[in-house]
């Protein structure tokens, strides 16, 4: 996942839909596509949509300074973790429940494989480490029936709230715009899976 602070400002216009890169999802390794896109376009369009919004016209000498910079990179690698989560199970419950697609031992497989890709690309360790304890804490309890219509997207939408950094005290005044906001862009994805999914194999 490449977040460069250079791509912020093609963020200020809308970004085409997925349909234009996606015609259909059919196999298991091109879910394992879209959860890592997807997961990384949600995460630098929140993070960076907020705090461009909270700063107003400050975001460009903010975007200058090196310990700025330092807490956008933790934050980001720590809510794109836990977005790789979300989405993993979500794709996953989603194909289990409407497709057959049993094998949910894949899910872990998959998760793994993008995390292990983005450790080597750089990511933080810390936030490598916080998203393998949370995803094996979690795996365990899914329940693949229902994961997909249950809200499956709180704990990222979260995960921007808690590690945006902006001062406490104006991001409490923020709360629910920053979970909504995130929460919106997941609906959007959750629509484009369900209808790029529609013919997945589940053999």
């Amino acid at each position: 996942m490449k977040l460069n602070l250079k791509d912020f400002e093609k963020y200020l216009f809308p970004i085409k839909r997925i349909f234009s890169k996606y015609r259909q999802i059919k196999t298991v390794d091109q879910v394992k596509i879209f959860i890592q896109e997807q997961s990384a376009q949600v995460t630098q369009m929140t993070l960076y949509g907020y705090l461009k919004t909270r700063m107003g016209a400050k975001h460009v000498i903010m975007f200058e300074d090196k310990d700025f910079l330092r807490s956008i990179n933790i934050a980001k690698w720590q809510i794109y973790g836990i977005s790789l989560i979300d989405c993993t199970f979500f794709c996953f419950s989603f194909l289990y429940k409407e497709k057959n697609f049993l094998k949910t031992d894949q899910a872990n497989q998959i998760f793994f494989e993008i995390l292990n890709t983005e450790k080597v690309g750089g990511m933080d360790i810390e936030a490598y480490n916080n998203s393998t304890k949370e995803f094996n804490l979690r795996f365990p309890e899914v329940n693949w029936e229902t994961y997909y219509i249950n809200n499956p997207f709180q704990k990222s939408s979260r995960a921007l709230y808690d590690w945006a950094p902006v001062a406490d005290e104006l991001k409490k005044l923020d709360k629910q715009i920053v979970l909504n906001s995130m929460i919106l862009k997941w609906n959007n994805i959750q629509k484009d899976f369900k209808k790029l999914a529609s013919n997945f194999d589940s053999n």
